[in-house]
């Protein structure tokens, strides 16, 4: 189609403010001469018009789109600070107390709604006195102003280097505005001090009002939480700096103690920003790109005061992991902060503390040593045992710090993260297999697996990890859950136990001196006499009879989600529509990239789910019952007796006795997640789904 001869254009032609002989083209008729030969569906596209311009043009000026187009609709109070200022809206100096209490708590509620993953342009920019900070004459309202740029700053730094936050936990635009103002940290922190004398001495009269005593306590919280993030956020922290921080946070917590007993002291404690008219909503809605128009729901005031104190008690964890030596008890520690819900603030800072000194070389061959005891980290071994070994320890630091880093992240991406870890664990394996034969040849020994195991356990881990993650967050379906869990029990637990033995061996191979230890003259060998101190314990028992604990649960799920399975009590999709296979693969395909452990096939899976269905579902139950029995004899055996998980077994050991003595539900099974994100209670009956 040949395209019409296009109008030329000049600035002419354009639409100027306060000019009425503008020269408007009239192009209808253009246009429609132009279309006429269009099929229907058919576009025009010219190489100066791309998609992108083509959304932008359909974006720009609409409000359901542009987020901008939202300052034209309505009448606004206040338009800029010095508007508001001349309309007397925003008093400077000698604010009544009530009205200074609620600005601070507004705005703190603000901010903790920034943390939260909203932009500071919706957020803590809506106080229209942080737009100018230095023009409150107010000392108290001034100095609470610069604060908040400052802990700004320090908490975008904080978060910055710890690097462990995605698009959806927090939003790093600035949206013009300067959050450097040309005061240190340490004038800062001096600055509140001199309020909080100011206030303290006004609130010793016994006529004062209440509310200044309430200021004092959020101008010293203040002070505190900075000194805190301004601590927590240096790397590589002398351990006495952060046994004051401890000291400060208690005393952070006892402010917040005393601001959640006077939040309704504050204007506008209700939540409404009405009352106050230095919280303008739309004031920054022209600084927000053309985008879909978001709506930031501001926390409550009293919900951000519990959101704060939250964060410093997680802060006081963060603390003591600065005390961990070895990457396992790092590793341990930061699953278990992970687990907690923690906000990124608090995951930001542990990571900078622990994550340097928990994948530390040192920390690493400390970790290997308490794991399997390998020779070659001895220094009595042979040069070249000890090259390999220190190769092995440099190629493993990455795959430790990304299992310490990915903790982080939120639980989300920690799913995504974890099987993109499968990759270099992959590689790390191999690289373990090398160093070994290294050590034995350095030895002249036949090999003996120390980093192999180590590596191995680890990627185990990290498979069940993987798994594991999938229920919570939902994404599997209820008639998927017995080949999970098959494929926890057959593959994942069973080898995570054997390698744990294996470590154990090893471990006591060491001690006991049954293996040949290299001597510093570099040659021959010679043996070390056991003695009493050397028997010990196997140091790995716990943790293989908590895994035991988990195989036997795992292996009571497939068997009796296999017989609901068979009973027609849950619902499978229809066979035309969906394919289970299709579904195993998907599911576990991601560990077909590992040599070891290999992975399972579905036509293993289907043999072993015939072979235990073949007895029929009675038998199914029962044996099910009797892997939740075990499950419980073991949790605790290796802890309280009450756990959630303990609790958990033995209420699905009860329902399986009963379907085993054929009682059947006469409502669709559900599993209730309550006690535990992986291992859920079957619940089978009205009362019991009331109960829970």
């Amino acid at each position: 189609m040949e395209r019409p001869e296009e109008p030329h254009s000049t600035t002419a032609d354009l639409p100027v403010a306060g000019k009425t002989d503008q020269n408007w083209i009239e192009i209808t008729d253009v246009f429609l001469e132009s279309v006429k030969d269009l099929e229907l569906g058919e576009l025009l596209h010219d190489e100066l018009f791309g998609l992108f311009d083509a959304m932008s043009a359909i974006e720009m000026m609409d409000p359901k789109m542009d987020a901008g187009m939202l300052c034209n609709r309505g009448a606004r109070k206040i338009t800029s600070f010095e508007q508001a200022v001349a309309d007397g809206l925003l008093p400077l100096n000698d604010l009544p107390p009530p009205t200074l209490l609620g600005i601070i708590d507004g705005t703190l509620a603000r901010l903790v709604s920034w943390l939260e993953g909203h932009s500071l342009a919706q957020t803590v920019f809506t106080c229209l006195y942080l737009h100018r900070p230095y023009a409150p004459q107010d000392r108290a309202l001034k100095v609470f102003c610069l604060s908040v740029y400052k802990l700004l700053d320090v908490i975008k730094d904080l978060l910055h280097k710890a690097m462990v936050f995605e698009e959806e936990d927090f939003q790093p635009m600035q949206y013009g505005f300067h959050l450097n103002p040309d005061i240190s940290e340490q004038r800062m922190i001096g600055m509140l001090r001199e309020v909080e004398e100011e206030l303290h001495r006004k609130s010793r009269n016994k006529q004062c009002e209440p509310e200044i005593q309430a200021i004092f306590v959020r101008i010293k919280f203040v002070r505190i939480f900075l000194q805190a993030l301004n601590t927590l956020r240096k790397e590589d922290q002398p351990s006495n700096s952060l046994n004051d921080c401890q000291r400060l946070l208690q005393s952070g917590v006892e402010m917040l103690q005393a601001m959640k007993e006077t939040v309704q002291m504050g204007q506008g404690a209700n939540d409404d920003d009405d009352e106050i008219a230095c919280f303008e909503p739309s004031i920054n809605q022209r600084l927000l790109p053309p985008t879909f128009p978001r709506y930031t729901k501001i926390k409550k005031r009293s919900d951000a005061i519990v959101h704060l104190l939250e964060m410093l008690e997680r802060f006081k964890v963060v603390c003591r992991a600065q005390g961990l030596t070895t990457f396992h008890q790092t590793l341990e520690l930061f699953a278990d902060f992970s687990q907690s819900g923690p906000c990124l603030v608090s995951r930001s800072a542990l990571q900078l503390v622990g994550r340097n000194t928990g994948s530390s070389r040192e920390a690493l061959r400390e970790a290997l040593r308490n794991f399997c005891g390998p020779h070659a980290l001895s220094s009595r071994a042979l040069p070249a045992a000890r090259s390999a070994a220190d190769g092995f320890l440099a190629r493993a630091s990455r795959p430790a710090a990304l299992l310490l880093q990915l903790s982080g992240h939120n639980r989300a991406r920690q799913r995504d993260k974890l099987a993109m870890l499968l990759d270099d664990l992959a590689v790390l394996q191999e690289e373990a297999e090398r160093a070994d034969s290294a050590c034995a040849l350095a030895l002249g020994q036949p090999p003996r697996p120390h980093f192999a195991t180590w590596a191995l356990y680890h990627t185990l881990r990290t498979q069940a990890l993987y798994l594991l993650a999938g229920f919570e967050l939902e994404l599997y379906a209820e008639h998927e859950y017995y080949y999970i869990y098959w494929y926890l029990y057959e593959c994942i637990y069973g080898w995570l136990i054997s390698t744990l033995s294996r470590a154990d061996s090893l471990l006591q191979e060491a001690w006991n001196g049954t293996a040949a230890v290299a001597t510093g003259s570099g040659k021959g060998t010679r043996r070390q006499k056991p003695n009493k101190a050397a028997r010990r314990p196997r140091p790995h028992s716990k943790d293989a009879v908590r895994l035991q604990a988990f195989q036997q649960l795992a292996g009571g799920y497939f068997k009796a989600l296999l017989g609901l399975l068979r009973e027609g009590l849950l619902q499978a999709p229809l066979p035309g529509f969906d394919r289970e296979r299709v579904r195993f693969e998907h599911r576990f395909g991601v560990f077909s990239r590992l040599e070891t452990p290999p992975s399972a096939a579905y036509r293993d899976f289907r043999a072993a789910a015939q072979a235990a269905g073949s007895q029929g579902s009675e038998q199914l139950f029962l044996s099910a019952g009797r892997h939740f029995g075990q499950a419980g004899q073991l949790l605790a055996a290796g802890g309280p007796a009450d756990s959630p998980l303990a609790r958990t077994a033995k209420t699905n050991f009860v329902l399986l006795r009963l379907l085993a003595a054929g009682h059947r539900p006469k409502i669709k099974p559900t599993f209730c997640f309550n006690e535990s994100r992986h291992f859920p209670v079957i619940c089978l009956t009205e009362g019991q789904l009331t109960h829970e």
